[in-house]
Parts: C-alpha cells; structure tokens; sequence
C-alpha cells in the first residue's frame, strides 16, 4: 500500500505558466495551515473567582464556567469558559495569581471575587484596592473584564455594608466595566439553591445563577466581537 502512495505522483506542469500555479498552490498551502487555525479559534473567556465559581462540592460540568459556556453555546456563541475559581480565595489571592490565570491568549475576563474577604470581616478598603489593581492590570493588557458583584452577609452589620456593597458599582463605573450586582441573586437565602452550609450553590443554584448573569454576559461579548 505505502509503495502506491508513493509512486503518486502530481501531474507535472511544464513551462512558465506550470512554475507559477506552483507557486500559487503552495501559497495557498500555507494560508491554510497557518491562517486558518487562527480564524478558527474560539473566543476565550477567563471566568476569575472563588468556590463560588469554582464549584464547591460540586461535579466539574456542574460549576458555573462550565454551565456558563454551554448556555452560551447554546445561544450560538463559539466561546470557552475557563475555570480560575480557587476556593477560600480573598481578592488578594486572586490579585497575586492573576497572570498565571490569564495564559497567553485571553479575551475576556469575569471577575468574581470578594465574599471571601466580607466573609472574613476583612476592611472592605482592601477588596476595593485589591479588586483595582486586577481590573487595572487587565486595562493595561487591554482585557475586557465583567464584574460580579457581592453583598455583605446581614449579620455583618450595616456599616460594614455601607462600606462593603457600594465598591462593587464603584469600580464598575471606574472601569466602565459591564456589572452583574449580585452573584447570588435568587440564590442567596433561597431554599434549595444552597448547600447545606448555607454559602455554596447547588447545581440548581447554579443554574439560577446563570440564568440571571446570561444577558449582561451575551451583551458584554457582542461588544467584544464588535470591536
């Protein structure tokens, strides 16, 4: 069989005309293979985060990057959701891993980051400084970035809140960032959305999650096919 292969030959083209559709065909060539894969690759989205987004407890296909991108694929969207969730994480953590999440080819980014620090009691000055520097690291590597938003838990008390709530709109506004108020809308405080420890979503939650979030990330990535 390998000896057929390799008795065939390309008809042979004589003469000026002949070297110049060899030419062209090889060039052709070569646009497939290296234009073409590039053309093809889909739009790569970083989905930065906590347990919230990594999927505490739950099956990988179940945590909220991998439900995301089915969503968005279902609506058409070539895109790809990856998972920089890191459980316990504080916005400082995801500060200092911040590169190493990006990679080498990012076009997007969901920042989702700080309950970690409300829920330690942390002053709410440093989530903001540490949530800046992120948005102002993906600015300058002209990443377009969403942020998710978190609320202070009630028991925290208002003051923290007065201090907590509003740096999530804040730095949205800054940034002129598209922003996703409340991570946990319709999830938070809701029977059978949460796991039993009463923080982390359930499949189920997640769903809800994305359900909610779906509209504010569609109009964020047509803005970023659009430009």
């Amino acid at each position: 069989m390998w000896n057929k292969i390799f008795r065939r030959r390309a008809p042979v083209a004589y003469g000026h005309e002949g070297r110049l559709r060899q030419i062209i065909f090889a060039a052709l060539a070569l646009q497939l293979i290296f234009v073409a894969p590039a053309l093809a690759r889909s739009l790569r989205v970083v989905a930065l985060g906590d347990s919230l987004t990594a999927g505490y407890s739950l099956p990988a296909d179940a945590a909220f990057p991998a439900v995301l991108q089915k969503a968005l694929r279902e609506k058409g969207y070539d895109v790809a959701v990856d998972n920089a969730g890191v459980s316990g994480d504080t916005s400082g953590g995801a500060r200092e891993r911040l590169d190493w999440a990006l990679g080498d080819e990012t076009d997007g980014v969901i920042v989702e980051i700080g309950a970690n620090d409300m829920l330690r009691g942390l002053n709410p000055e440093l989530t903001r400084g540490n949530i800046d520097a992120i948005l102002t690291h993906l600015r300058d590597r002209k990443i377009p970035a969403l942020l998710a938003g978190m609320r202070a838990a009630p028991n925290l008390g208002p003051d923290y809140a007065a201090k907590f709530d509003p740096l999530y709109p804040d730095l949205a506004k800054k940034f002129d960032a598209p922003l996703y108020p409340f991570f946990l809308e319709g999830v938070a405080g809701q029977k059978g959305m949460q796991l039993p420890d009463g923080l982390h979503p359930t499949r189920q939650g997640v769903e809800t999650i994305v359900a909610g979030i779906l509209p504010v990330v569609t109009a964020w990535l047509d803005r970023l096919n659009r430009k």
